[in-house]
């Protein structure tokens, strides 16, 4: 899949989960609409969402068993 219909599709999911998506500070929607899979992390064990956010990360804890604290997409890596 390129990188456009990855954006899109991870844009989606995010709309899906839009009650339960973790919260993010000076970072676009799209660029914390990172696919699970692909989740680089960018915390510790039982970071908070605002310690995570303090460090340019986006938190999402939706998802166990994946980071909750991830590097988020680069701006430019998601415009169409």
């Amino acid at each position: 899949m390129d990188l456009k219909g990855l954006c899109f599709v991870a844009f989606a999911l995010m709309l899906g989960f839009s009650s339960t998506v973790g919260e993010y500070a000076d970072l676009s929607a799209d660029q914390c609409a990172v696919p699970s899979s692909e989740r680089i992390n960018c915390g510790y064990p039982k970071i908070t969402a605002e310690e995570c956010n303090s460090r340019g990360c986006c938190f999402n804890s939706s998802i166990p068993e994946v980071p909750w604290c991830f590097n988020p997409f680069e701006e430019e890596d998601c415009e169409v």
